[in-house]
């Protein structure tokens, strides 16, 4: 089977920083691979957090779901390190983007995983309540707003 290829952004407007405890960490001493998904969902709601959001079942009256993922290893991580996050919204579409990431240890500058989670939005309360919806402007118009925390 052919190995996953992802090319990274040049650049990220988000960044923060998880510590990776003993219950992410699997038999073989290292990040465990299901675990990596736990890490990028905490940074995700930091995301929208940073982007002003209380969380993600309220994002200008819509909610947002997880449609796919995509995950390259690149190294393992251990028990101790602190792994910096770095994300940007990229690939815009109808009724959502992918929240581009890049897991790095963040001591040496390790890369230990990069890919990207495909960002749907619902719509909220009305005829529209559950199904896919195009993001609200005024989410949009927030991202315009944001410059790099990195």
């Amino acid at each position: 089977m052919a190995r996953i290829q992802f090319e990274l952004p040049e650049q990220f407007i988000f960044s923060t920083d998880i510590p990776i405890y003993i219950s992410h960490v699997n038999q073989g001493g290292h990040l465990d691979n299901a675990q990596l998904l736990t890490l990028v969902s905490e940074a995700r709601v930091r995301f929208f957090r940073w982007l002003g959001y209380a969380g993600e079942m309220d994002i200008d009256g819509q909610s947002i779901v997880v449609g796919d993922m995509l995950a390259q290893y690149k190294s393992e991580a251990f028990y101790g390190e602190t792994m910096q996050v770095d994300m940007l919204p990229d690939d815009f579409n109808k009724y959502g983007f992918d929240l581009v990431f890049r897991l790095c240890d963040k001591a040496s500058g390790r890369e230990v995983a990069r890919g990207k989670t495909g960002v749907v939005f619902l719509g909220g309360p009305g005829e529209r309540a559950g199904k896919v919806s195009p993001p609200p402007a005024s989410f949009m118009a927030r991202l315009t707003t944001k410059t790099p925390t990195a």
